[in-house]
Parts: C-alpha cells; sequence; structure tokens
C-alpha cells in the first residue's frame, strides 16, 4: 500500500508535460488570432491588389 501512495504522490508532483501542453495552447491561440485577422482583412487587401493589378495592366 505503501508504494501506491508514493506513486500516486509522485503522479500529483509530476511536471514534465505541464509544458508541452502549455505551448499547445499558446500555439492554438496564435493560429486562431492569425485567422481571425486573415478574416477580417481579407476584403481590404483583396481590393487593394486588385487596384495594383487594374494600375499595372495596360
Amino acid at each position: 500500500m505503501d508504494t501506491l501512495k508514493q506513486a500516486l504522490s509522485r503522479f500529483v508532483r509530476d511536471e514534465e508535460g505541464a509544458t508541452a501542453i502549455e505551448y499547445g495552447l499558446i500555439a492554438a491561440l496564435m493560429a486562431a488570432a492569425i485567422v481571425a485577422a486573415l478574416a477580417l482583412f481579407t476584403p481590404a487587401l483583396l481590393a487593394r491588389f486588385t487596384n495594383i493589378a487594374a494600375l499595372l495592366t495596360p
């Protein structure tokens, strides 16, 4: 029974995978922000590039 307590105690204190999970959450948040920004700015960028293409076309 003592070894079970020790094993559970080690499991509760173990933080080895916490950093990887935190980095994964940060990456997911950054990806969501990039997608939101692209969705917001795409129409304006498309209009700007269309205008530039029209000016460059002879």
